[in-house]
């Protein structure tokens, strides 16, 4: 008997068959791999019909497995498509960013619905943070989009409506939707769903953390900069938490001086919601659900300004002016922005160089979207969708993973990205 209480020939035969799928494995044919890239793209079975198609497309060198990987999430001609990558796998990937639980089994909401028509439309992913464009249901009897509840998004996902079809989930600008200003509308942080997971209570920060977790794959813990000016720290801050100022100058600062001249683009914006006394019989989330985005221009939500006696000398928001201070700095290197900052009003008051500024939270939207960081966030996500697993960190997978984030790069279409990675990772277990 081996140590385990089995003999130890029986692992002859397990050690053989394990070696027969290795090999099964590394020498599929054009066929197997298709159906791979199916499965792991739509979770279902492929008809023989788009099997046929995708096999051919690999073993004919019509775009290989890359269109094979298109022809599973679009169809080809005379093959429908399922659908499922768009309502089920696109759905269960955006879904996680809707809320603070980063819950996969969420309703389909306004903001996870957007997220589907902008990679269904291969629209420019960076959008997502910016755009004025919403997505919304046509099929009968579906109710209107309202402010206050998410009937519309749950009769659409409870009909099955096949997200793929650009007749049943339809683009629309989010400002004609939600009757906001144009000014006042940016992607997804803009929709019901986020304002109802981020901008409810708090002081609004827990949309920038949220923003930044979701889209640069960073948390603030890995932003850490005490070497950033603390001119906008807000005054709920205290300075000397538990009566130690060195835990203010060694810890807060590092978070806070990047983070809250940042989180100002969002000083208008709020989401209230039913009182207790109005609704008694109530949970707090069910009145959540009640509630709805609030907008003010040019004034801003008292929640910016609350526990002002905390430090009375800290920064007072007048607007929603924003400016990033880890342009400079160690997250220079850490996020990678691209876009060259305005030089001619923003001057770091450390080192007297230039960081960049914006007002309003489009703008600042369209500064994280387009960085480095941004860019391979997408990428690892994706990856981890389409593979299961993370990238390994040899050098072969790592320039991989470098090559699927050069095509994001070069056409901010995450659609090519689910591609070019479902082809990878079917002939790479």
């Amino acid at each position: 008997m081996g140590k385990y209480g089995f003999k130890a020939r029986s692992l002859s035969p397990i050690i053989a068959a394990l070696g027969l799928v290795v090999a099964t494995f590394s020498h599929a044919g054009p066929r197997d791999q298709a159906r791979r890239i199916h499965d792991r793209l739509t979770g279902v079975p492929p008809t023989d019909a788009m099997l046929d198609v995708m096999t051919s497309a690999i073993a004919g060198g019509t775009g290989g497995a890359k269109q094979a990987a298109l022809y599973a999430m679009d169809g080809a001609p005379g093959v429908v498509a399922a659908g499922d990558f768009y309502t089920v796998t696109l759905k269960n990937w955006a879904t996680p960013w809707t809320n603070e639980d980063q819950d996969p089994f969420a309703a389909l909401n306004d903001y996870s619905a957007t997220v589907i028509g902008v990679v269904r439309d291969d629209l420019d992913f960076r959008e997502v943070l910016s755009g004025d464009i919403i997505y919304t249901g046509s099929i009968a009897g579906i109710p209107p989009y309202a402010p206050n509840n998410n009937d519309h998004y749950k009769f659409l996902e409870a009909a099955g409506a096949n997200l793929g079809d650009d007749s049943l989930l339809v683009a629309n600008s989010q400002s004609s939707v939600t009757g906001f200003s144009a000014v006042a509308v940016a992607g997804v942080m803009t929709t019901r769903a986020a304002a109802r997971a981020f901008f409810v209570d708090g002081t609004n920060r827990a949309m920038f953390r949220f923003t930044l977790l979701n889209y640069l794959c960073m948390d603030l813990e890995q932003l850490k900069d005490t070497s950033r000016p603390s001119d906008r720290i807000r005054q709920d801050v205290s300075r000397s938490p538990g009566g130690d100022s060195t835990l203010f100058l060694n810890q807060c600062v590092g978070c806070h001086s990047g983070m809250d001249p940042m989180a100002q683009a969002y000083a208008y914006y709020d989401f209230p919601y039913p009182e207790e006394q109005q609704f008694p019989n109530l949970s707090e989330d069910e009145r959540k659900d009640l509630g709805q985005m609030v907008y003010s221009p040019n004034l801003v939500q008292d929640k910016y300004l609350i526990n002002s006696a905390t430090f009375a000398p800290g920064y007072v928001t007048p607007n929603d002016h924003w400016s990033n201070y880890w342009r400079l700095g160690e997250n220079s290197a850490r996020i990678g922005w691209r876009n060259a900052p305005d030089t001619t009003s923003a001057i770091d008051l450390v080192a007297n160089a230039a960081f960049s500024e914006g007002d309003g939270a489009a703008s600042l939207g369209w500064e994280l979207a387009n960085s480095e960081a941004f860019s391979w966030c997408q990428v690892k996500k994706v990856f981890r969708n389409v593979c299961l697993r993370e990238p390994e960190p040899d050098a072969g997978e790592t320039n991989a993973v470098a090559g699927f984030v050069a095509t994001f790069n070069s056409s901010h279409s995450i659609k090519q990205v689910f591609a070019e990675v479902a082809g990878y990772c079917s002939s790479h277990l």
